[in-house]
């Protein structure tokens, strides 16, 4: 990493693997605190509760909290439970199951006694690839950004949803990547950050990543990303995505969708940042074959925020006794997506190049 992307990481391992240590998210922007697990248990809460979030960073945290079990019960029996027990945390970001196939593939053909060792290697391999593939991936967004400003000057005016930064993966980001890059490389960025209701992971997250690193950006509400296209300034959009079928469907942060078809209205180039463990090659049609998941009402009917007195309080948004309904992610077709943007290069969002790209 370079001085734009601090060297504190959202998860790493504690000394003698005791344990890791996570960023506790459900806190930013408002306070930094950093907490320890201990035991499969405490790592399924963390992914559930969205300690932690992001594709890769649950699939990393995933890995780790199946090395914790190989601290406590390294048999067969505990091996496949704490597996099946650690993937149903979430349902939807593929990068969950992925790496504790990755992990099970390593362990299984072992015996008990060589396990602990074997999974606190391979989850850290998981880790430390995550930052690399981001890395690469940033490197391809950015000649994306670096061919816009050779086309008009000032600033790229990029458009983002959710949060796609290095708190939703190891290191770097996905749809940041390409962003951190290119600040540090002194291509002027203008970042419309939507806010991303309702969890508000941009107007919390990657707006507090970005300050950090000093990137230029402004919180805009959710409803405004196509007003601004309208009136051309948004030169692109970048968003990660918590899984992509075999054809190019995206599935990613509710809101997305709405996104890509602005942006379809407007010209404007809709980019989705994919590392390739996010590929599910076994599904083809988004829409239909995703498990959509179906959050609790009170992230929509209530919000939590600063008080001028510093205290970090929670509020109602609603009526007493409203109902709400809260899906996490939508699907955006493959027809709305301008490209993939992997640690491979740039692809279309079309099977056949999926396919050439991953055989």
């Amino acid at each position: 990493m370079n001085a734009a992307v601090p060297a504190l990481r959202p998860i790493r391992a504690l000394p003698g693997r005791a344990g890791v240590e996570i960023i506790d998210q459900r806190l930013l922007p408002h306070r930094l605190q950093l907490e320890r697990l201990h035991t499969p248990a405490q790592v399924h809460t963390a992914i559930r509760d969205m300690w932690v979030r992001g594709a890769p960073l649950i699939g990393a945290t995933a890995a780790y909290g199946l090395a914790l079990q190989m601290n406590m019960d390294a048999e067969d029996a505990a091996l496949d439970a704490s597996a099946a027990f650690l993937r149903a945390a979430r349902p939807t970001a593929v990068n969950l199951a992925w790496a504790l196939d990755r992990m099970l593939a390593v362990l299984r053909p072992l015996p008990a006694a060589a396990r602990r060792e074997a999974a606190w290697a391979t989850a850290d391999a998981i880790a430390e690839d995550d930052v690399q593939v981001n890395h690469a991936i940033g490197t391809h967004g950015l000649a994306l950004l670096q061919a816009i400003a050779a086309r008009r000057p000032g600033p790229v005016r990029v458009l983002t949803h959710c949060n796609a930064g290095w708190l939703a993966t190891v290191g770097w980001g996905t749809a940041t990547a390409p962003l951190y890059l290119a600040h540090a490389a002194g291509l002027p960025l203008q970042v419309w950050v939507d806010e991303t209701r309702p969890r508000n992971q941009g107007a919390g997250l990657t707006a507090w990543e970005l300050g950090q690193a000093g990137v230029p950006h402004t919180v805009v509400a959710d409803n405004a990303g196509g007003h601004l296209m309208q009136h051309g300034q948004v030169d692109i959009v970048f968003v990660g995505c918590d899984r992509v079928t075999a054809r190019g469907d995206v599935c990613n942060k509710i809101g997305t969708y709405l996104k890509a078809l602005a942006a379809h209205d407007n010209g404007v180039p809709f980019y989705v940042a994919m590392p390739m463990s996010t590929l599910d090659r076994s599904l083809h049609d988004g829409l239909h074959e995703i498990e959509i998941e179906e959050r609790s009402a009170r992230e929509v009917t209530h919000l939590a925020g600063r008080t001028a007195a510093g205290e970090v309080v929670e509020v109602q948004l609603v009526p007493d006794g409203t109902p709400a309904a809260n899906p996490a992610f939508d699907v955006t077709p493959a027809r709305l997506v301008t490209g993939l943007i992997t640690e491979r290069g740039v692809v279309a969002a079309t099977a056949a190049a999926i396919a050439e790209l991953a055989p």
